[in-house]
Order: C-alpha cells, then sequence, then structure tokens
C-alpha cells in the first residue's frame, strides 16, 4: 500500500494519470479508480498494489498511517519525476 499527498486537486489528478499509465505499460489488468473526478483522494486498487492520493488536509483528516502503522511498519519516501 502506498499513501502519498499531493499540493491541489490538479496535481493529485496529474499523479494519479502517471501512475495509472505507469501501471498499465507493467501489463497491469483490472485496475480500479476511485475519485479522480473530484481529486481530493485518489484510489487506485491495482490488485496487490493499492495507492491513495491525499490532498494535504484530506490526508491529515483521515490519517491511514495511523491505522495501518499498528502491526506495519510504515516508510516515508520522497519520490521525485520517476515515472
Amino acid at each position: 500500500m502506498i499513501v502519498a499527498g499531493g499540493s491541489s486537486s490538479r496535481h493529485i489528478s496529474s499523479m494519479s494519470q502517471k501512475i495509472i499509465n505507469f501501471l498499465k505499460k507493467k501489463n497491469l489488468k483490472n485496475i480500479s479508480i476511485e475519485g479522480l473526478q473530484k481529486s481530493d483522494w485518489v484510489l487506485i486498487d491495482a490488485g496487490d498494489i493499492i495507492v491513495h492520493l491525499f490532498q494535504s488536509e484530506i490526508r491529515e483528516f483521515y490519517n491511514l498511517e495511523k491505522m495501518w502503522s499498528q502491526n506495519v511498519e510504515v516508510e516515508t519516501v520522497m519520490i521525485g519525476n520517476d515515472f
């Protein structure tokens, strides 16, 4: 599971499209996408790979990292333009 944040709905939308294109290039099928129209929280479900993209205030409100960190190691990684 990947949890990431963006600075605006346009930023979230752009990151989502890049991730979706990347997953399709890797021949992943049955990719489900939720929230792309509003782009304050986008969920990309590619089976074994789940990506949550949040605007900052939405990410802080839901705080998924805390919910999942009870029994799982959480790692924060800054990613540049590697797509």
